[in-house]
């Protein structure tokens, strides 16, 4: 099948075009500042779109369009799969929208205007926070109020589920083992960072949780951090906004640095620059603390697997946190962590307890696979 993968964000539509039977990326690419007309771009996700549709067109040929598979940030507690959109789905992603301000509004948008496009075309809702739908309430839960739960769905979610689900699919291959038999830490580390432990092929716990504030140490996210700290600035005269702009968008690396970019601040690191040593061994020893504790939330792992762009493309990163690692017995192959590879691989040495992985994630191809599969039912 022919299917056009499509993430809206709140001011930029990115996209892409897959075959499914062959796995080729036929078309791609992104339409930045919507709403921001001023400087050239498109008054809304409409026009966006027909942006979008143009370029498509061009590139394929002739080739026809089979579906639609969008990438949904939030899927609360109802949505632990994939699903066909129709006006009551659509509804229900736009209801969610508390839970995700930044992402939902623009994803119910992007459906909207596939649909005016083309009233016909079958579309799919593909969720970051299905795969960790299997989270045992022990996990899931805050020690709050269970008002707090029951009126206002406060319970931790977890997010990046699309990109977990396809490298659990493809670590548990590499090992020679089903998805269902894979149990191990899956590391998703890019501007926005998250862990989560795998059991038996499913989510069982993981760092981001009510909304991807939580965990890791990330470019502009201040990830875990005291909730007091909130009340003190609050009653310091900062608003509601002004915390949501600090911990969100000003913190992270980019905060401890004033650089966001990974790339940046081991470059500035390795030039002496005492900031940027001390925010690679804040986010790696935060990381490291998780992978201790998810190895013993999942009864030892079988692997520990780095994924996204940090994850897959940092060395430093990586020696950094494994480094810290010597009493769970994990120890770096130099050469192999070193080496620039688009391949799935194993970067440990043999004396390890288990391996340490690299494998790429692809969520487009995830979200064109699953669309495939809803729409062929």
């Amino acid at each position: 099948m022919i299917i056009l993968v499509i993430n809206s964000g709140s001011s930029s539509l990115k996209y892409q075009v897959r075959d499914t039977e062959t796995g080729e990326r036929l078309a791609e690419g992104t339409v930045e500042r919507i709403g921001d007309s001023t400087h050239g771009g498109p008054i809304d996700h409409q026009e966006a779109l027909d942006r979008v549709t143009d370029d498509v067109e061009q590139a394929l040929q002739g080739k026809a369009i089979d579906a639609v598979g969008h990438r949904v940030v939030h899927g609360g507690e109802r949505f632990s799969e994939p699903v066909l959109v129709d006006n009551e789905i659509t509804r229900s992603i736009e209801r969610l929208s508390p839970l995700a301000p930044l992402h939902n509004p623009a994803n119910v948008q992007g459906i909207r205007a596939i649909t005016t496009r083309w009233p016909d075309m079958p579309q799919v809702a593909v969720f970051d926070t299905a795969f960790h739908r299997t989270l045992p309430e022990q996990a899931w839960r805050y020690a709050v109020p269970d008002e707090l739960y029951t009126r206002f769905g406060i319970r931790r979610y977890g997010f990046h589920g699309t990109s977990i689900g396809y490298v659990t699919h493809h670590a548990a291959s590499l090992l020679g083992l089903a998805p269902s038999e894979f149990t191990g830490i899956i590391a998703h580390l890019g501007n926005g960072a998250s862990i989560t432990a795998v059991q038996a092929g499913a989510s069982i716990d993981t760092s981001m949780g009510f909304t991807p504030l939580e965990g890791l140490v990330m470019g502009t996210r201040s990830g875990d951090i005291d909730p007091s700290i909130l009340l003190f600035l609050s009653r310091e005269g900062y608003s509601a906004e002004d915390l949501d702009q600090l911990l969100n968008r000003e913190s992270g690396l980019l905060g401890l640095t004033g650089q966001n970019d990974m790339r940046s601040v081991v470059e500035s690191a390795a030039g002496g620059d005492a900031r940027a040593e001390l925010a690679l061994d804040l986010a790696s020893y935060r990381l490291a603390k998780y992978i201790g504790g998810y190895h013993v939330a999942v009864g030892g792992a079988q692997a520990l697997v780095f994924t996204a762009g940090i994850g897959e493309n940092s060395w430093q990163f990586r020696e950094r946190v494994v480094g810290r690692l010597g009493a769970l017995n994990l120890h770096l192959d130099d050469a192999e962590n070193r080496k620039k590879s688009s391949a799935p691989r194993q970067i440990s040495t043999e004396d390890s307890a288990f391996p340490v992985l690299v494998v790429p994630t692809d969520e487009e191809a995830a979200i064109a696979e699953a669309t495939a599969v809803v729409v062929g039912r």
